[in-house]
């Protein structure tokens, strides 16, 4: 998230950060948003029904006037009506080089299965979990001692440098 928001910050970006919303009231990227003076939103999903959850989020989000979600560090599943109300305006930012290691420890599986090169992909979502149009990529290579945490580091650096860009492309189509 404070990737995206640093190159909003540029004068030539075509995107601007409205509101960072987030499931967990204690994430640190909504402290990092209100302290760049950019609105959040906090809710927890927990002893809601899911219907309910989203639609507090859609809420704030249409108030806030979003036209395009990018998905940063969401690890939760969005159900079909709120991709259907959405549709081919949300993003994400996914660990690993789409299709492969769809989900969860992606690293760690890259890695167990002797993969040379891992990365990140940049997505457009859908129904299914990780299976949406693929926008951008970035390889990483695999280093013959890297753990799933080393790895997972230099991805991070590359989500960064990719994301930014690729959301702008996304959003000047």
């Amino acid at each position: 998230m404070a990737a995206l928001i640093a190159a909003a910050r540029a004068e030539d970006c075509p995107y601007e950060i409205v509101l960072v919303a987030s499931d967990k009231p204690d994430a640190a990227g909504l402290t990092h948003a209100a302290e760049q003076g950019i609105a959040t939103f906090a809710h927890s999903p927990r002893g809601i029904p899911k219907a309910d959850y989203e639609a507090a989020i859609d809420g704030a989000l249409r108030a806030a006037g979003v036209e395009t979600i990018a998905l940063a560090g969401y690890m939760r599943l969005l159900s079909g009506a709120f991709v259907a109300a959405w549709r081919d305006r949300i993003v994400n930012i996914h660990p690993s080089l789409l299709p492969a290691y769809k989900g969860l420890d992606t690293h760690a599986r890259a890695i167990a299965a002797g993969e040379t090169h891992a990365g990140c992909s940049v997505h457009v979502v859908n129904e299914e979990l990780d299976a949406g149009s693929v926008l951008a990529q970035a390889r990483v290579p695999i280093l013959p001692d890297d753990t799933p945490d080393t790895l997972a580091a230099r991805v991070l650096v590359e989500e960064h440098r990719l994301y930014p860009s690729t959301l702008a492309e996304f959003v000047t189509r």
